[in-house]
């Protein structure tokens, strides 16, 4: 295990499982993806058109994603915006191409062993 992770084990545990649980709702991934798709960002009332949920429900779940840190807000007047940072995610990525070295290596050793 690198140096890098074995540091950091705890504190990234706890940001991953944040965006992890985010992302696991759906109203809340359906937000991510069109925030990430978006070249401008979205007031409550752009996401919540089309959709059968209040700006009440939307503005929860974006509160969620907000403290997950996938999605910021910026106030404009009387209106917020929200856009999406990509940063958690990469950081998931990076998680995850971590978790599936090490099966790669475990994986590799048993069929090593098997092999014999």
């Amino acid at each position: 295990m690198s140096q890098k992770w074995r540091s950091t084990i705890p504190t990234k545990r706890r940001t991953h499982a944040s965006v992890f649980a985010a992302l696991g709702d759906q109203t809340r991934l359906a937000l991510v993806s069109k925030l990430a798709g978006a070249q401008r960002p979205y007031s409550i009332s752009q996401l919540t058109k089309g959709s059968r949920l209040s700006r009440q429900a939307i503005s929860k779940h974006l509160r969620v994603l907000e403290t997950a840190g996938m999605v910021q807000s910026v106030k404009t007047g009387r209106e917020n915006l929200f856009e999406f940072d990509p940063r958690p995610i990469a950081g998931i990525k990076e998680y995850l191409d971590f978790v599936s070295e090490q099966w790669d290596q475990a994986l590799s050793r048993l069929k090593s062993l098997v092999e014999m």
